[in-house]
């Protein structure tokens, strides 16, 4: 584990060693497997055949996991865990444990039921920590765990370990009294602390007053142990000073592990010292130095360490200008005939280190301890720090302290947003590349808590930079592997031997422009290129994708180089790795203005340039492009010094796929916000911080919170809204009181009848409330909806969901101002409830804007279909990016389709005009324009119905003198007639002319909506007047809100409410970017409501490297570490979706899930499926021709067996009459995707007795999807891989509705601890397909009627029986006369007439990794 090697996934453990006779799984079967006659743990083995073996080797990783998947720490070292244990069970444990927090599992759990044994096992390894007779690596291994522990604060067994460590008491270790002193004037409340703390001490007994001493000293110790280890240049110690690095920035990163730390930290001069260290001087260490500079950021981050407030700019100068005045002060009072110059000098003349330095040159050894003592530093270190105080030291502490360091906000501006050669090849980048968790990383970590906003959006910065170049820099490799460049026989020549479609040769890009530098600014405002792109040999699809380049997409202008063939291949990089080393000279970004024609027109503006059916083959295309400013300064420097020049060596254009070049817009939007204090609403900072009180943004504890709602169609009836409340009394206010129909108004929802308890001052999350305050009853109102008109469309959309009561709990707070977190499993209906919580927001605040986030285009238009079929205006609703076109409806509901379905509502509702001045006898074009239309309304339509009320209101008319007196019986000709039926009584002629009178008002309320589209002329006008002022309920996708964010901000757009679905999906940044859409109002946020919904134990955002993923946890979402924190959740209880015996295979997950009604009752859900045994069924799958898994490319993984069984299923329902539509085809690998396609392709494609399925695709692309039947295929023979993580094995289970036929090998499967749960369940049941014969689709053989069935002994058995039946099928039509069925259209079907056949074979990696 100290070594750096790069573990591919051979290097992992697979079924053989599960299973062979290594000697661990001997091992294993002697003393804790199944088989073992006795787990009493044997000292002598733990010291003898464990620890000896696995230290002699130098800890291997795979025998570790080897280890760890054996259940060496379940089923053996914790449950034979006591006082009596020796140090080598305890280092197994901590050992283990921190390798199932390297592969992402869950490791606290398994100590959760035994607090006291974890703390005496917690305490023992701290106590080991700082025993100096362990060896080093071993001490890495054990910080290793304690890192682990304090990333993990969220958990109550942890915190109550961790939390003294880093408590006040550690200040008994500072300097002097005086220093401590200083904080208590600064911060008197801490005086408080201090004395509470002291308190504590003094009261305890003997062993507590141990107990607290130690805890005290704990970090003390380690500190002092890191600094004298710095002297050291070992391998080993540089890997422990790495870690300790890590750990130190880890504390520095949260508040309430900083907020004493960094006190101490600070008093030691830790900086001071690491930065003249002999380690931190040594060539070879540079993460050592990266980790450093990572360190010292959060160490002067500018944030008050007590109250947890981000100090503005002006703060943060003040607090240094009152540093150098103390400085100058004791300078001229001390050191007056040495330091004058220094004391009397502007503060500018003296914040520059050289500066400063020059100053105190004059001052003797012993004059630079006086001056550093008068200034508060210490100048005294115990014996056992090893540190000797000479003027080197004190000089750096006093620079230090006082020289003007860079904000961060400084450093992350000059950050560079585009790519160069260098910047891809940085060795800290490298780094990222091949992490293994064997040593640290000098990047940043997404933590439960930040120090503020500006350190959120730092790291993520960083972060995605990080990400997005890595991505950037495998493209690159992969794309000049393709093209193969060798050298010719000219000098400075390159010929390209391959081809790839994402690249085109050119010749050096022709400088047009390069424009002076703006005001402020030392870089060119502008420097505009020309490229010639030749596309003559290009297919016409490829050609198209090369037109199709859009204004501001990033192109990669690269000097290419022949490659060492060496590193042709290589997959990975070494620390050492430059661009030259894979064919990269130089590299340059430059964004698309225009693509000409070879005649110089725009190509997007060009018509169709075909004569008698031939269309001229194009030769060239001109690529209009704008270089990066920052570089082409650098380059014309490097120029104007006699090096080569940049532009001249460019040979080759480089595109990337549209969905992920967008990264230049994120990184601008991010750094945007970062750098403009973009402010989180008030009432929600806290929160999202992590500080405080986690149930601080819920509308309980809002002094906003409404407390009467009109619920409107929620509830269906007076016995569901009983139902949905089963814990509140309800009170009608009306009479009868037994049968109020809907809709209802509830009052009291949030009144109590006392004031609730005073909080304690000292809170803990796990704290349990003494009592809860007794609710009030809710009263409950109705009212009779408005008459909208007599036609059948205007009556209102109403709901038809019977929602259960946590459904309704959860839009009861979603309705309420604050934060709604909905937790909904899988088939529960949390897109129900998003949608009824925007109905009744849309209905009960009119002049509210509610915006609408999801992970993708097709978990947004799911909701979005859903908000169409409710009682909301379509004019009021607006879909922006890409994807509307899949929406199924008939309106289009982007931008511009929204411009034109106004502008088409306008020529109806102009015509309605021009009816209603004929029903008036009224001359004149009224409905000419809308104008013309409202004058109408004011001087004919609006004197009508006054004269008409008049006559209606007065007592003595009749109801047929009301009827005669309306006066627009000819324009309600066309309605359902008799518009006032004989029989009706009075006033409900006045209802039905008050909806009359309602439609008519209707009309001329959208004219005057409509008529600045009259007025706009541009397209563009009106698209952004739509945005900014007629739309209220505004849907786009996360990413198109982090791309545009800036565009819609600028426009003036705002709203009030953020309702996210599939939130969990989400990174973090880009959950954040929807609440910071709007620049704010008088510096606040607008923002009233915050509604997530999601699922944190199915998929996380998909993050492809393993460094960002796991050491950075760039895959949380805001939503889990809401839910990390205890941010209240309302978790949906009871799904609809699946069989009750499907839903088994994942309800382990989800313990209080139960069913609904429909999947007890329902018809399709008791009857069994056709030509089936079971309803679900694991099958395994042997070698297919002597072959299982197999991998043509890293990480593209297929299984040939496994797809053709698939395919063979798939086959055989269809030939039952299973419709095409019904059958889903999922794998956990994008390699397998591919290879049933092909075999789909080959088999049923083109035949029509089968066709295509509704779709082929991966696991995590399906999340959030569902259908009838789900055939899924597993892939992996030697290894779990990725399924390990079981949050993708819930989604997996998960998306069967009636049948559910999963495909692998059940060796791997069943070795797996993580997902016993859910195979032992499957392993009940034969491994082999049971088939049943003489059934059709649909079956009427019921779930649990026994039935004989034909046992599948392989896929050559499933694929003789499918072919004799297809054989009868065919032999069946041609004697009945019958013709073969029409192919079902479904969306794969789509697909693959869509999909063009590409030239190259395009690999997409798996999530997998190096898993």
């Amino acid at each position: 584990m100290s070594g750096n090697a790069f573990p591919v996934d051979d290097d992992r453990p697979d079924v053989d060693d599960l299973e062979g006779e290594n000697r661990w799984t001997q091992l294993a079967g002697k003393y804790w497997g199944s088989s073992a006659k006795s787990r009493k743990v044997k000292d002598e083995v733990i010291k003898n055949e464990i620890w000896d073996v696995l230290e002699n080797e130098g800890f291997p990783f795979r025998s570790l996991l080897i280890l760890e998947s054996l259940q060496l720490l379940e089923s053996y070292l914790w449950p034979g865990y006591n006082d009596l244990s020796t140090n080598y069970h305890v280092l197994l444990i901590a050992l283990i444990a921190t390798v199932k927090n390297r592969e992402n599992l869950r490791v606290w759990d398994i100590f959760a039921n035994d607090g006291e044994r974890f703390s005496s096992l917690f305490r023992r390894v701290l106590s080991m920590s700082l025993d100096n007779s362990l060896s080093v690596t071993i001490r890495t291994h054990i910080l290793s765990f304690l890192i682990c522990a304090f990333q993990s604060l969220d958990n109550g067994l942890i915190r109550r370990e961790c939390a003294p460590l880093v408590s006040i008491s550690i200040w008994q270790n500072l300097a002097s009294e005086a220093t401590r002193e200083r904080k208590f004037e600064e911060h008197p409340q801490l005086k408080k602390a201090w004395r509470a703390a002291a308190r504590k001490f003094d009261s305890g007994d003997e062993s507590t007053q141990a107990k607290l001493r130690f805890d005290r000293a704990w970090l003390y110790s380690l500190l002092l142990d890191f600094i004298g280890r710095l002297r050291e240049s070992t391998t080993d110690d540089v890997i422990y000073c790495e870690r300790f690095l890590e750990f130190l920035t880890d504390l520095e990163s949260q508040l309430p592990t900083r907020r004493y730390v960094n006190t101490l930290i600070k008093d030691l001069n830790l900086l001071a010292l690491i930065r003249l260290s002999l380690m931190f001087k040594d060539g070879e260490n540079g993460l050592f130095r990266d980790l450093f500079v990572l360190l010292r950021h959060f160490v002067h981050f500018p944030i008050n360490d007590n109250t947890g407030i981000q100090h503005i700019q002006v703060q943060s100068y003040e607090e240094h200008c009152a540093g150098l005045a103390r400085l100058q002060r004791v300078s001229l009072k001390k050191f007056k005939e040495k330091l004058t110059i220094l004391a009397l000098s502007n503060y500018a003349a003296i914040d520059k280190r050289e500066e400063l330095e020059a100053h105190l040159g004059p001052l003797s050894d012993s004059e630079l301890v006086t001056l550093a003592d008068l200034l508060g530093f210490r100048t005294k270190y115990p014996p056992a720090s090893k540190v000797e105080v000479g003027r080197e030291l004190l000089l750096e502490m006093l620079l230090s302290a006082h020289e003007c360091r860079r904000t961060f906000r400084e450093t992350m501006r000059d950050l560079s947003i585009l790519p160069t050669e260098t910047a891809l090849y940085e060795p800290a980048l490298l780094r990222n590349e091949h992490y293994n968790g064997s040593r640290s990383l000098a990047i940043p970590k997404l933590n439960l808590q930040y120090l503020s906003v500006g350190d959120f959006l730092w790291r993520s910065f960083v972060l995605y930079r990080c990400e997005s170049f890595f991505e950037i820099r495998k493209d690159m490799e992969e794309t000049i592997k393709r093209l193969q460049p060798q050298q010719t026989q000219l000098p400075n020549r390159i010929r390209f031997d391959g081809f790839s479609r994402m690249a085109i040769p050119i010749s050096k890009p022709a400088i047009i422009e390069a424009a002076p530098p703006k005001v402020g600014h030392d870089k060119p405002a502008f420097v505009r290129a020309e490229i010639g792109l030749d596309v003559s040999k290009l297919a016409e699809s490829v050609r198209g994708e090369w037109e199709s380049l859009r204004q501001d997409d990033v192109v990669y202008l690269l000097a290419a180089d022949p490659v060492e063939s060496s590193r042709n291949l290589t997959n990975g990089h070494a620390a050492q790795a430059t661009s030259r080393d894979f064919g990269i000279r130089f590299l340059r970004a430059a964004e698309v203005e225009q693509v000409l024609d070879d005649d110089g027109r725009v190509i997007r503006d060009l018509p169709d340039d075909t004569v008698t059916g031939y269309t001229r083959r194009p030769r060239l295309r001109r690529l209009l492009v704008k270089l990066d400013t920052a570089a082409y300064k650098l380059d014309t420097a490097r120029k104007s010094e006699g090096q080569p020049d940049v532009y001249e060596s460019i040979n080759l254009i480089i595109r990337r796929k549209g969905r992920e070049n967008n990264f230049k817009k994120i990184l601008e939007t991010i750094q945007s916000l970062a750098l403009s204090d973009i402010p989180v609403p008030d009432w929600l900072q806290e929160v999202f911080l992590g500080y405080g009180d986690p149930t601080g943004a819920t509308y309980t504890k809002l002094p906003n919170r409404i407390d009467e709602l009109d619920f409107r169609d929620t509830f269906l009836d007076w016995k569901h809204l009983l139902e949905s409340l089963p814990n509140r009394a309800i009170e009608p206010t009306a009479t009868p009181k037994s049968h109020i129909a809907p809709p209802y108004i509830l009052q009291g929802i949030t009144t109590t009848s006392s004031d609730p308890p005073r909080p304690s001052k000292k809170r803990r999350r796990d704290d349990v409330e003494v009592s809860q305050p007794v609710q009030q009853p809710i009263k409950v109102s109705t009212y009779q909806p408005p008459n909208n008109g007599p036609y059948p469309t205007d009556a209102p959309k109403t709901n038809q969901i019977r929602f259960t009561p946590v459904q309704v709990e959860a839009i009861m707070s979603g309705s309420q101002p604050g934060l709604t977190v909905i937790v909904g499993p899988p088939g529960t209906g949390k897109t129900d409830v998003a949608t009824q919580i925007i109905n009744n927001i849309y209905h009960d605040f009119p002049t509210q804007r509610t915006l609408l986030i999801a992970h993708s285009n097709q978990a947004l238009n799911q909701l979005f279909q859903k908000i169409t079929n409710l009682d909301i205006d379509e004019r009021h609703l607006l879909r922006l990016g890409h994807g509307e076109e899949d929406l199924e409806t008939d309106a289009s509901y982007s931008k511009y389709g929204r411009v034109e379905s106004f502008l088409s509502n306008r020529s109806q509702y102009l015509a309605e005009v021009d009816r209603l001045a004929a029903n008036l006898e009224a001359p004149g074009a009224h409905g000419n324009s809308c104008e013309t239309a409202g004058y109408f309304n004011s001087v004919y339509i609006m004197p009508a119905w006054s004269k008409f009320w008049d006559v209606a209101n007065a007592m003595d008319t009749s109801t047929s003198d009301i009827v005669s007196s309306f006066p627009f019986h000819q324009y309600f000709s066309n309605a359902p007639q008799p518009l006032f039926p004989p029989e009706s009584s009075r006033e409900q002629i006045l209802d039905i002319a008050r909806g009359c009178q309602r439609h008519i008002e209707r009309i001329f309320t959208e004219l005057e909506d409509i008529r600045p589209f009259e007025i706009l002329r541009t397209q563009r006008d009106k698209a952004n007047y739509l945005l900014i002022k007629e739309a209220r309920i505004i849907a786009m996708t996360s990413t198109h809100a982090a791309i545009r964010r800036q565009e819609i901000a600028d426009l003036g757009f705002h709203y009030d409410n953020v309702i996210m679905e599939e939130a969990a999906q989400i990174t973090e940044i880009e959950n954040f970017i929807p609440l910071a859409l709007q620049n704010p109002r008088n510096d606040l946020s607008p923002l009233q409501r915050v509604v997530l919904c999601g699922d944190h134990l199915q998929n996380s955002p998909i993050v492809q490297n393993l460094a960002f993923r796991q050491f950075a946890n760039l895959e949380q979402s805001l939503f889990l570490r809401f839910v990390r924190l205890g941010v209240p959740t309302i978790d949906l209880d009871h799904q609809g979706r699946a069989r009750p015996s499907i839903a088994e295979l994942y309800r382990w997950r989800y313990p209080k899930l139960e069913n609904l009604p429909n999947v007890l009752t329902e018809t399709e859900y008791l009857r069994a499926n056709a030509g089936f045994r079971y309803e679900y069924q694991f099958i395994d799958v042997p070698d297919y021709k002597a072959t299982g898994e197999s991998q043509p490319t890293p990480h593209y993984f297929q299984n040939l067996g496994e797809a053709e069984y698939a395919v063979a299923i798939y086959q055989y329902m269809r030939l039952l009459g299973y419709p095409a539509s019904k059958i889903s085809i999922l794998t956990t690998y994008a390699g397998q995707r591919a290879l049933i396609r092909d075999v789909l392709g080959h088999r049923c494609a083109r035949n029509r007795l089968f066709g295509l399925p509704r779709l082929v695709t991966t696991v995590d692309k399906y999340q959030g999807e569902q259908n009838d039947y789900i055939i899924l295929s597993l892939v992996r023979t030697t290894r779990v891989g990725y399924l390990r993580d079981i949050r993708r094995l819930t989604v997996a289970l998960s998306r069967a509705r009636l049948g559910f036929y999963i495909l692998g090998r059940r060796s791997v499967f069943e070795t797996c601890y993580e997902l016993r749960e859910a195979f032992t369940k499957l392993f009940k049941r034969p491994i082999r397909l049971l088939l049943t014969t003489g059934e059709l689709f649909p079956a009427s053989r019921l779930l649990g009627d026994e039935v004989e069935a034909t046992e599948m002994t392989g896929v050559e058995h499933l694929g003789q029986y499918v072919y004799e039946m297809t054989k009868a099928k065919i032999e069946s039509l041609k004697a009945g006369g019958g013709a073969l069925p029409a192919v079902e259209e479904t969306p794969e079907m789509m697909k693959m007439d869509g999909e063009v056949i590409e030239e190259e074979e395009e690999v997409e990696e798996d999530i997998d990794g190096v898993a």
